[in-house]
Formats: structure tokens, sequence, C-alpha cells
């Protein structure tokens, strides 16, 4: 009965896949080349909703082209998640909340391997009829992160696992008491993880032994997300929900320094909410971090000492060039200020409230994408409309969670769906 319900799993499981990427492509066939909005269909939306969906058409400047895609289970159904691809070693590597985990190609999206670690049970007949339309239960798969030879992989379940980049062995694994809801951090051999309890632990990238844990506070009302550390010059950088940007010697975890970015203000906890869930930005001495409440800041590495204050409010991660600072707001607003003083330069709000991405830095433009599965393109220089592409036919299924990446002269993108697409403008 067992090796009955797994055949029928599998075929269906491979079915499934093999219908999703039809219709996937035929998507993509379709729509290449669109710049103005789909037709969209209202029937279950309100007013408000349907205005923001209604965007106004526009021509492109550059057109963006699809050069591969390629479909990975489930992708984050409808679940928080900040889980995006990775791109080093010359491999894209992406996973779904499921299980699944695979390596393609960057010129063309060939599998280089392909991993499960969806947790497969038969101790009761439920499980097994559960099992015929999606194999195992889920590894609830949160984050990912590539480096020395590694894919670095957790989930929300606390589990760790370190993967040899080239054939996806397992090299090693571990455990943390908490979520793993942000990706890894590493430098100088040392892995850096975040996790919703509040615990910062640093582990040796090559043998998976824990080397340091840093406990933070954790305010009675927070938001889902997580700051993603970031690791440099001996140091780990990490926003803490209690409106504190938190530097921890990398060796030992010690805490060097921390600094308020924000204090909480209002009656109610919700009120109260003054996270920092953006991942901190190191560029040349300086750090520039956002909390959710209203406040980007720029610090001063060695010491912790305030540059100065904005009032921009996001969760999202910030895009830093030498000139300049890109900010998504947490009414899709976006903003471009000189990383200097942190003075506006322009603002474009024609994608309010489409839940965008961050941002993304390609040449001369900022990608964003959003929750109807358009990709946005706007000019660094003043913020206006270069381009659109409709990746997701207006499916909030095929929603742009998170922010594309950077392969060569490409741009890589997941959606909600777990749909992979590779784009150029070239």
């Amino acid at each position: 009965m067992t090796s009955i319900t797994r055949n029928i799993s599998q075929q269906s499981q491979l079915c499934g896949r093999m219908f999703k990427q039809v219709v996937l492509a035929a998507s993509l066939v379709a729509l290449s080349g669109c710049a103005a909005v789909n037709t969209v269909t209202d029937w279950f939306a309100d007013d408000d909703e349907i205005k923001i969906r209604r965007i106004a058409p526009i021509v492109n400047q550059v057109t963006p082209k699809v050069v591969w895609s390629h479909s990975v289970g489930d992708g984050v159904d409808g679940f928080f998640s900040r889980l995006q691809p990775v791109y080093a070693n010359n491999t894209v590597f992406a996973a779904e909340r499921h299980g699944e985990v695979v390596a393609l190609e960057p010129g063309n999206g060939d599998v280089k391997w392909r991993r499960n670690f969806a947790i497969f049970r038969s101790d009761s007949i439920f499980d097994g009829i559960a099992n015929i339309w999606r194999s195992g239960t889920s590894a609830k798969i949160s984050a990912m992160a590539a480096g020395y030879d590694k894919v670095f992989v957790g989930s929300e379940n606390g589990q760790l696992l370190a993967l040899d980049s080239k054939t996806g062995e397992t090299l090693w694994e571990a455990s943390v008491p908490g979520e793993i809801l942000a990706r890894p951090a590493m430098d100088e051999g040392i892995l850096v993880i975040n996790t919703g309890a509040g615990v910062l632990f640093g582990f040796d990238a090559q043998t998976g032994e824990q080397l340091w844990r840093s406990e933070t506070d954790v305010p009675p009302l927070s938001l889902r997300g997580i700051s993603a550390p970031a690791a440099s010059n001996g140091g780990t950088l990490i926003g803490t929900p209690t409106g504190k940007l938190q530097v921890n010697i990398l060796t030992t975890g010690v805490p060097a320094w921390e600094t308020a970015i924000t204090a909480p203000s209002g009656a109610t906890e919700l009120e109260r909410i003054i996270d920092v869930d953006s991942s901190p930005v190191l560029y040349g001495t300086t750090v520039y971090i956002v909390s959710y409440d209203g406040t980007l800041a720029a610090l001063e590495l060695r010491s912790g000492r305030i540059l100065w204050k904005r009032e921009y409010g996001s969760y999202r991660d910030l895009a830093v060039t030498s000139e300049r600072i890109y900010v998504v707001d947490n009414r899709s607003n976006v903003f471009a200020l000189d990383r200097r003083n942190g003075i506006e330069i322009w603002s474009q709000g024609g994608l309010r409230q489409r839940n965008l991405t961050a941002p993304l830095i390609m040449g001369e433009h900022v990608v964003l994408g959003d929750r109807w599965g358009l990709l946005h393109w706007l000019n660094t220089e003043d913020g206006t409309m270069a381009a659109r592409y409709d990746l997701g036919g207006d499916d909030e299924d095929e929603a742009i969670y998170a922010a594309p990446i950077k392969v060569d002269d490409m741009i890589v993108t997941i959606t909600r769906d777990g749909d992979i697409a590779a784009l150029t403008t070239k």
C-alpha cells in the first residue's frame, strides 16, 4: 500500500510540474514585450484595489526579454517569506518552501542538481492520502545563502543545512531554537544566523560547529520578518525588533555597540512597533539602516554615532550606490536620496500600494517587482518609469514577493508560485 501511494504521489507531482511549466511557457510567450497593463477580472475586488491594479500603460524605453524560465515546486505559496534565489560560483540556487532546492545554469536555466528536503512519513493512513497530492511534510525552507563553495539553507523549524554547491550533497546539519526567517551572512569563515526568537548565532562555516550565541530583547508585538545580518570588517551588523542597530564582534559574538535608531511612541502595542527589519548596508565606513516606523539613518561604523536621520519608514532592504540611497517605503513609494546627507533627489508615487519588492540597481535603472507579477524599471536619474514587464499575468499567486537578484547582465526573479525567470534588456 505504501509503495502504491508513493508511485501515485510521484506521478501526480511530475504531472503537476509538467503542466505548470507548459502554462508558464505559454504565458511568457503571450506576454513578451508587454508594456501596458493586461485586462483584469475585478469581480471580487473593492474600489480601492481596482484603482491600484489598473496601472496606466507606458511606452518602454528599453525592451525586457525573458532569457529562460524554470519552475520550482509551489514556491512559497500563500505564506509570508523572504526566500529568494542566490547567485554564486556561476550557479543560480533557488528553493521552494515545501523542500525542493535546485541549482541552475545561469545562461540557460538548465538544472545542475536537485534535492528535496520534504519530510516523508508513513505512520498513518492520513499521511499516505495527503502525500498523493504533495509529497512529504513541508520542510518550511525560508532562507538561503551561498559562499565557501556551499549553499546554506535555513527553515522555519530552525534547521540549518550546508550543501556542496557543485553536487547538492549535505555536508553538515545544525539546529537553532527559533525560526530562521532571514538570509544568513558570512565572513572570515563564520556563518551568522538571525532568528525570530531574538538570538543571533555564529557557526563555523566549514564544520557546522556553533561558535557563539548572542541574545537580544523581543517586544510583545513585532513584525513577522527579521533583519538579515551583514558581516564585514570583523563585525556582524543587525537590526533589532527594539529599533536598534547592533554590532557584534564576528569571532566571539560579544556586542561591540548598539545605537537606538528610533524609540517607541503611541498608546497601543501596535502603535509602538519600531522593528528594524531591513538588512544594514555598509558603504565605506558608514552604515545605512531604516526602521518600520519611519527613521532612515546613517551611522559611523566605528562608534555607532548617528551622522544624519530622515523620516522614511520601511521594512524592505535599501539599495546603496556611491552617490545615492534608494528606498521603498511602507506604502510602496520609491525615493532616491543623496547618500552623503539624506537629502531627497526624487520620488516616484505611481506604484503606490502595489507591495513593491526591495529595489535592485541595474546600470541606469532601479528594478522592482510587485504583488501582481509586474516588473518595473525606473530611471535612476529622475525616477521616471522606463519599462514594465508582465511576468505574472495579474495573478496574485504569481506575485513577485522578493527583490530580483543580479546575475551577470540579467536579473533573476521568482514569483510566489515558484516560477523563476531570467530577463535582460540588452
